[in-house]
């Protein structure tokens, strides 16, 4: 991650240079296993049952989550201090994006994706691809993606955004 593309996270993702947008350490890796966990079980239902998060949840480790750290390029939105959301990347794909719940609704998740796929354009990449949890496919399709097919036997939807401009 080049200097540049930091600022134009930052700048792109509506934050200033009080450090909100970093990028994740393993030190991060409790921390972000928790907040995708609790998001899953807290914001998921009622779009799917909740014995459904609870599987969807327990499929990734601590373990997982460290080396989802080593593998992917995770940004973390820590606004005042207090990490409340996380994105994960890899190339054009969109790996992850989970807000903790008492921060849902307030813009983080909106301002991590605008900063990841601002990155991805300005790395050359066309289009973003995703799949969307069922509680995540209309905060997708509110921000421009469309299903590139039907809902995978996992329960995610396949969606894509292409860049224009």
């Amino acid at each position: 991650m080049s200097e540049d593309e930091y600022v134009s996270l930052k700048k792109h993702a509506g934050v200033g240079d009080d450090g909100a947008y970093r990028l994740a350490t393993l030190d991060d890796a409790i921390c972000l296993y928790h907040i995708r966990r609790q998001s899953i079980l807290e914001l998921a239902p009622p779009s799917m049952p909740a014995a459904e998060a609870e599987i969807w949840a327990a499929k990734l480790t601590r373990a997982g989550m460290e080396r989802k750290l080593r593998e992917l390029e995770i940004w973390v939105a820590e606004p005042g201090g207090t990490v409340a959301g996380w994105g994960a990347i890899r190339d054009n794909l969109l790996e992850g994006l989970y807000t903790a719940p008492e921060f849902a609704g307030r813009g983080i998740g909106a301002g991590l994706l605008d900063g990841l796929e601002r990155l991805m354009r300005e790395r050359g990449f066309p289009s973003v691809y995703l799949e969307a949890s069922p509680n995540a496919r209309g905060f997708y399709l509110r921000r421009g993606y469309r299903a590139t097919g039907p809902q995978t036997p996992q329960g995610a939807w396949p969606m894509v955004k292409e860049h224009f401009g």
